[in-house]
Protein backbone atom coordinates (compact mmCIF):
# COMPACT_ATOMS: atom_id res chain seq x y z
CA UNK A 1 0.00 0.00 0.00
CA UNK A 2 1.38 3.66 -0.70
CA UNK A 3 1.96 6.02 1.39
CA UNK A 4 -0.32 8.79 2.23
CA UNK A 5 1.09 12.49 1.03
CA UNK A 6 0.54 14.93 4.09
CA UNK A 7 -1.83 17.06 1.70
CA UNK A 8 -3.78 13.55 1.52
CA UNK A 9 -3.52 13.28 5.41
CA UNK A 10 -4.49 16.85 5.55
CA UNK A 11 -7.29 16.40 3.74
CA UNK A 12 -8.75 13.45 6.04
CA UNK A 13 -8.64 15.48 8.68
CA UNK A 14 -10.00 18.29 7.17
CA UNK A 15 -13.65 16.07 6.28
CA UNK A 16 -13.80 14.85 9.83
CA UNK A 17 -13.43 18.13 11.03
CA UNK A 18 -16.00 19.40 8.55
CA UNK A 19 -18.42 16.82 9.97
CA UNK A 20 -18.76 18.08 12.99
CA UNK A 21 -18.56 22.16 12.38
CA UNK A 22 -21.39 23.69 10.46
CA UNK A 23 -21.87 27.53 9.97
CA UNK A 24 -25.46 28.37 10.32
CA UNK A 25 -26.99 32.56 9.76
CA UNK A 26 -26.68 33.35 13.98
CA UNK A 27 -22.75 31.85 14.03
CA UNK A 28 -21.15 31.10 10.71
CA UNK A 29 -17.95 29.06 9.71
CA UNK A 30 -14.56 30.77 9.83
CA UNK A 31 -12.51 28.54 7.45
CA UNK A 32 -8.70 29.01 6.54
CA UNK A 33 -7.08 27.79 3.78
CA UNK A 34 -3.05 27.83 4.25
CA UNK A 35 -0.58 27.42 1.18
CA UNK A 36 3.22 27.86 1.33
CA UNK A 37 2.94 31.75 -0.02
CA UNK A 38 -0.67 33.03 1.46
CA UNK A 39 -3.29 32.53 3.84
CA UNK A 40 -7.09 32.92 3.07
CA UNK A 41 -9.93 33.37 5.50
CA UNK A 42 -14.11 33.10 4.88
CA UNK A 43 -16.52 33.46 6.91
CA UNK A 44 -19.12 31.25 5.39
CA UNK A 45 -23.33 30.65 6.09
CA UNK A 46 -23.16 26.50 5.45
CA UNK A 47 -26.98 27.15 5.52
CA UNK A 48 -27.54 29.46 2.65
CA UNK A 49 -24.01 28.48 0.84
CA UNK A 50 -23.22 32.21 1.00
CA UNK A 51 -19.82 34.17 1.95
CA UNK A 52 -20.34 36.35 4.11
CA UNK A 53 -16.88 37.89 4.18
CA UNK A 54 -13.42 36.84 2.99
CA UNK A 55 -9.71 37.96 3.32
CA UNK A 56 -6.66 36.99 1.84
CA UNK A 57 -2.91 38.35 1.09
CA UNK A 58 -3.66 38.32 -2.29
CA UNK A 59 -5.32 41.39 -2.13
CA UNK A 60 -3.43 44.69 -2.60
CA UNK A 61 -4.61 46.28 0.50
CA UNK A 62 -3.20 42.99 2.84
CA UNK A 63 0.17 41.50 0.75
CA UNK A 64 3.26 42.40 2.79
CA UNK A 65 6.76 41.66 1.14
CA UNK A 66 5.15 37.89 1.65
CA UNK A 67 1.88 36.33 2.66
CA UNK A 68 3.39 33.13 3.84
CA UNK A 69 4.49 34.55 7.43
CA UNK A 70 2.51 34.93 11.04
CA UNK A 71 2.29 39.13 10.28
CA UNK A 72 0.80 38.53 7.56
CA UNK A 73 -1.55 36.30 8.91
CA UNK A 74 -2.47 38.60 12.00
CA UNK A 75 -3.19 41.28 8.97
CA UNK A 76 -5.96 38.89 6.92
CA UNK A 77 -7.57 37.83 10.49
CA UNK A 78 -7.64 41.86 11.42
CA UNK A 79 -9.38 42.32 8.20
CA UNK A 80 -11.18 39.43 8.03
CA UNK A 81 -12.89 40.06 11.79
CA UNK A 82 -13.64 44.21 11.00
CA UNK A 83 -15.37 42.54 7.58
CA UNK A 84 -17.71 40.38 9.63
CA UNK A 85 -18.73 42.92 12.07
CA UNK A 86 -19.37 45.15 9.16
CA UNK A 87 -22.13 42.39 7.92
CA UNK A 88 -23.38 42.04 11.45
CA UNK A 89 -21.23 38.66 12.61
CA UNK A 90 -20.56 38.87 16.09
CA UNK A 91 -20.02 34.92 16.28
CA UNK A 92 -18.42 32.26 14.49
CA UNK A 93 -16.94 28.91 14.89
CA UNK A 94 -13.55 28.40 13.54
CA UNK A 95 -12.63 25.82 11.04
CA UNK A 96 -9.07 25.32 11.08
CA UNK A 97 -9.53 23.13 7.35
CA UNK A 98 -7.43 20.31 8.93
CA UNK A 99 -4.21 22.17 9.92
CA UNK A 100 -2.76 21.93 13.56
CA UNK A 101 -4.27 25.42 15.77
CA UNK A 102 -0.16 26.48 15.25
CA UNK A 103 1.70 29.36 13.87
CA UNK A 104 -0.17 31.13 10.91
CA UNK A 105 -3.49 29.95 11.85
CA UNK A 106 -3.60 30.48 15.36
CA UNK A 107 -2.28 33.84 14.25
CA UNK A 108 -5.00 34.29 12.39
CA UNK A 109 -7.81 33.12 15.05
CA UNK A 110 -5.99 35.04 17.84
CA UNK A 111 -6.00 38.44 15.61
CA UNK A 112 -9.99 37.80 14.84
CA UNK A 113 -10.78 37.98 18.20
CA UNK A 114 -8.41 40.64 19.34
CA UNK A 115 -10.43 42.64 16.59
CA UNK A 116 -14.28 41.61 17.66
CA UNK A 117 -15.39 38.24 16.95
CA UNK A 118 -16.31 35.91 20.18
CA UNK A 119 -15.34 38.57 22.25
CA UNK A 120 -16.79 36.47 25.10
CA UNK A 121 -14.60 33.38 24.05
CA UNK A 122 -11.73 35.91 24.37
CA UNK A 123 -12.71 36.89 27.59
CA UNK A 124 -12.84 33.36 29.27
CA UNK A 125 -9.44 32.67 27.73
CA UNK A 126 -7.98 35.51 29.25
CA UNK A 127 -10.04 35.12 32.76
CA UNK A 128 -8.41 31.15 32.63
CA UNK A 129 -4.83 32.25 31.74
CA UNK A 130 -5.03 34.74 34.85
CA UNK A 131 -6.54 32.11 37.22
CA UNK A 132 -4.34 29.50 36.06
CA UNK A 133 -1.05 31.58 36.35
CA UNK A 134 -2.71 32.53 40.00
CA UNK A 135 -2.03 28.65 40.48
CA UNK A 136 1.25 28.77 39.48
CA UNK A 137 2.41 31.11 41.70
CA UNK A 138 0.67 29.81 44.16
CA UNK A 139 2.56 26.60 44.13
Amino acid sequence: MAQKSRADIRRGVHTRIRKKVRGTAERPRLAVFRSVNHIYAQVIDDDSGRTIASASTNEKDLAGSTGGNIEAATRVGKAIAERAVAAGVSNVVFDRGGYVYHGRVKALIDATRANGLNKEEAAKAAAAGDSAEGEKNDE
